[in-house]
């Protein structure tokens, strides 16, 4: 860090909560949060006080026998964006990106209510026992053709997924807004899906009922619009997109159970059992098992880990390797046999057709499909196009020592 054991460290604001033995610490609007042991919390919590890093060395040995490199212990904690500054050096870092800055805890605290929580949750139950009484009140896929023109059902079911999305990401945001978190709401892409995601990181340093209340509540929200769907055609209601908004919302968490591509489910089943990092340590556990298969030393990456994480890690990875390749083959068929076929025969129609509305019925089917498609490939070269020219690169130094 520096020759001058007597500089002093500035910290930001910091939360710190405990987690098995350890501590999270971390800053709100920065992505990264660390996980310290206790000497490390009481090394923070002396340069906090103003402790130079000699007097917090000092101290620490007294109390505890041991001597901990506070030096390298703040540059590891300045590489995670917690150190303002270092003797007269400040350290500069990007905060994170904040969609609508302006929405304040206090302009939303109602949303962490057990009260509205409970009223939500009440909604599809009652929709439920409803639906017993009257199977009709149910929703079927067949109700997503609610008209003949096949362009008008596209667009329908477009613009009703869209705003359920945006419903969906909002009510994330702001459970996590109203537990003083920042957050932003983003387009990715998960395999071969095109979603929308909201990034809260900063819910990892809240309690749990804090972090579970965010990580459901876009589900919790599309069950009481789903239960409301299905109690309106159970009282009579006949508005022709209430069983297309239904049957997106049935899609909707369909897409939620499938927790190997780190969905809102995901993270619940993280929380709960206590993995700090599910898919980064499955991914590490999967490379060490293809090193081995290619014979090559690789130490287990899952050794630290306690017994029933390391197991419940190992059948993750199976489901999540089985899962992903379910995924791929699925939305290469769908490619290859509707997706493709689809889009030549609306560029065929378009090109060669006489009828006016089948030409514009083409038009949109192109421009909807080369949209979402066009996309989905700028979003997953952005994120990754770093690892694939690394990955080339390393490649290309082999060959050339061979």
């Amino acid at each position: 860090m520096t020759d001058d054991r007597g500089v002093r460290v500035g910290l930001h604001a910091l939360e710190v909560r405990p987690d098995r033995g350890e501590w999270i610490v971390g800053r709100q609007g920065h992505d990264q949060v660390v996980a310290l042991p206790g000497i490390g919390l009481a090394a923070l919590r002396l340069l906090a006080e103003g402790r130079t890093v000699e007097e917090a060395r000092r101290s620490l040995r007294t109390d505890t026998g041991r001597d901990l490199d506070v030096g390298a212990f703040v540059e590891r904690l300045s590489g995670a964006g917690l150190v303002a500054s270092i003797g007269d050096r400040r350290i500069d870092s990007e905060p994170s990106a904040v969609s609508f800055p302006r929405l304040r805890p206090t302009h939303v605290r109602w949303a962490m209510s057990p009260v509205l929580h409970g009223l939500l949750l009440a909604v599809p139950v009652v929709a439920l026992l409803a639906a017993l009484w009257d199977p009709g009140a149910l929703p079927s896929w067949g109700d997503l053709l609610w008209t003949e023109y096949g362009t008008f059902n596209l667009l329908a079911q477009g613009a009703v997924a869209v705003c359920l999305i945006a419903l969906h990401e909002m009510t994330h945001l702001v459970t996590a807004r109203a537990a003083g978190v920042p957050g932003r709401i983003r387009l990715g892409t998960r395999l071969q899906f095109l979603v929308a995601q909201t990034e809260v990181s900063g819910i990892w340093l809240k309690g749990r009922r804090e972090r579970l209340t965010v990580y459901l509540s876009g589900i919790a929200l599309d069950a009481a619009i789903w239960g409301a769907c299905v109690l309106a055609r159970f009282l009579g209601g006949d508005f022709a997109l209430l069983p297309v908004i239904a049957m997106t919302l049935v899609a909707a968490f369909a897409n939620q159970c499938l927790v190997f591509m780190r969905t809102d489910l995901y993270f619940v089943i993280q929380d709960l059992t206590g993995c700090r990092n599910l898919y980064a340590d499955t991914g590490r556990y999967l490379r060490h098992l293809a090193a081995r298969m290619c014979g090559r030393r690789h130490q287990d990456p899952l050794s630290s880990l306690r017994t029933a994480e390391r197991r419940f890690l190992k059948a993750y990875a199976l489901g999540a390797v089985a899962g992903t390749v379910a995924c791929v083959f699925i939305g290469i068929r769908l490619l290859t046999e509707v997706t493709l076929p689809l889009f030549t025969r609306s560029l065929d129609q378009l090109v060669h057709g006489a009828d006016p509305w089948g030409r514009l019925d083409a038009v949109v089917t192109v421009l909807v499909l080369a949209g979402l498609q066009g996309t989905w490939a700028c979003l997953w070269w952005r994120r990754h196009s770093g690892r694939l020219r690394r990955a080339w690169h390393a490649g290309g130094r082999r060959l050339r020592r061979h």
